[in-house]
């Protein structure tokens, strides 16, 4: 059996991440089920090739975990992100990439041991990554660093 390197390892939990955004967007806009999706990522994302390039080999149990967490703990998340953002903007207003990012990185916050400030810089990669002209990393920032504060008090 092939040895993965600690970097390899943090590389696929961060595909994973990445992975679990998409996949969360993905069932919000065509209604699919979480097996369904998790599925179809399993099948044909994790390592594939395009023209564009190669995916990274993602770490399944975390992609599978965060996915699962965030559909059966989505109204605790939800809610927690709502305390998170600006009066105004309920969670509903967010744009959808954005707010897949929040249940994501909400579901990993309430649901692992993962430091808090490991899943914080992860998920405002992943913002950076589709949004790289805006000022979303920043909004995603105070939002996940409060979420994390009610999450996981202990860790601050």
């Amino acid at each position: 059996m092939t040895q993965i390197s600690g970097n390899q390892k943090r590389k696929m939990r961060s595909a994973s991440r990445l992975y679990a955004v998409q996949a969360l967007f993905q069932m919000e806009h065509s209604s699919q089920s979480a097996t369904k999706v998790i599925e179809e990522f399993e099948e044909h994302r994790f390592g594939a090739e395009y023209d564009e390039g190669e995916m990274n080999e993602g770490d399944s149990a975390l992609f599978e975990k965060l996915v699962q967490d965030a559909v059966n703990h989505q109204a605790l998340i939800d809610q927690m992100t709502d305390r998170a953002l600006v009066a105004k903007w309920p969670i509903a207003r967010i744009d959808p990439t954005i707010r897949a990012l929040f249940r994501a990185a909400g579901a990993e916050m309430s649901q692992s041991d993962t430091p808090p400030k490991v899943v914080i810089s992860e998920f405002v990669d992943i913002a950076k990554s589709f949004y790289p002209e805006g000022k979303e990393s920043s909004f995603v920032n105070a939002v996940l660093d409060h979420m994390a504060r009610e999450a996981r008090p202990e860790a601050f």
